[in-house]
């Protein structure tokens, strides 16, 4: 399907007060797609959430798609800097589980943000109207995580961190999605449970000094892998599981 042409801003807010009011409109329309969502949107429902009069909204956009294709190039902005930032971030001599904490709750916290959960969210509701997010995109970060893994194993085939990549990439979506989808006090543990999951799925695959299998521990309860040490007994490290409460001991040294 060919994709429309983009709608771009009638003019770009340039004095202070300007932009101050295009920020209320963005915000604004965000809050009403997430409310009753994008089809049954009107201009006039953000002009009135964003307390702002229909015509000051028409001078910077002439519907409300243009309006949407500012909050794509938004969120598009911020992605490519957090996604920079967080693989910058990672170090491959810590535990996997570590890094994959700081992706999950560093992506948690920014979606608490309508403008741009509302964005991703509609992604997988209508693909089509999108400008800058399409499969191209996701093979791009395919291929960065791949290269990441091969990183953090050097002895992982290509082919095989490529796998490892794309199933990530899709069980991570369609898990976050989901827990974007609920209210907010659902989403934690589901955000755990991704946590959970992405941390046993990699840890076989993924390395340190070598031919030294990384070690990751996981509550064996509950599968959560947010855990604290809790002193030692018979000479073994006890941990105690944030989740769960329960207390267990590393028996595997």
């Amino acid at each position: 399907m060919t994709k429309p042409e983009p709608t771009p801003m009638r003019r770009q807010p340039k004095q202070k007060r300007s932009q101050e009011r295009v920020e209320k409109i963005l915000q604004a329309a965000a809050e009403v797609f997430m409310e009753v969502g994008y089809e049954a949107t009107t201009t006039h429902m953000i002009a009135a959430k964003a307390d702002t009069a229909i015509g000051s909204l028409y001078q910077f956009f002439p519907d409300k798609l243009a309006i949407f294709h500012a909050l794509e190039a938004r969120h598009m902005e911020q992605v490519t800097k957090i996604n920079a930032e967080i693989m910058q971030s990672a170090d491959e001599q810590k535990p996997l589980s570590e890094f994959i904490e700081r992706m999950v709750n560093t992506y948690a916290e920014y979606f608490e943000n309508p403008m741009f959960r509302v964005v991703y969210i509609q992604y997988f509701v209508a693909p089509e109207m999108f400008q800058l997010f399409d499969d191209s995109f996701n093979q791009q970060l395919i291929k960065q995580l791949a290269d990441f893994f091969r990183e953090w194993n050097p002895e992982l085939a290509v082919e095989k961190s490529e796998f490892l990549a794309e199933t990530v990439h899709i069980c991570y979506n369609a898990l976050l999605l989901n827990a974007l989808r609920q209210n907010k006090p659902e989403r934690q543990p589901r955000y755990d449970e991704i946590k959970a999951l992405l941390v046993a799925y990699l840890a076989p695959h993924t390395q340190q000094g070598g031919n030294q299998v990384m070690k990751v521990m996981i509550c064996p309860h509950c599968l959560s892998s947010r855990l604290s040490k809790n002193g030692h007994r018979h000479g073994k490290q006890r941990y105690l599981c944030k989740d769960c409460g329960k207390q267990f001991l590393d028996r595997s040294c």
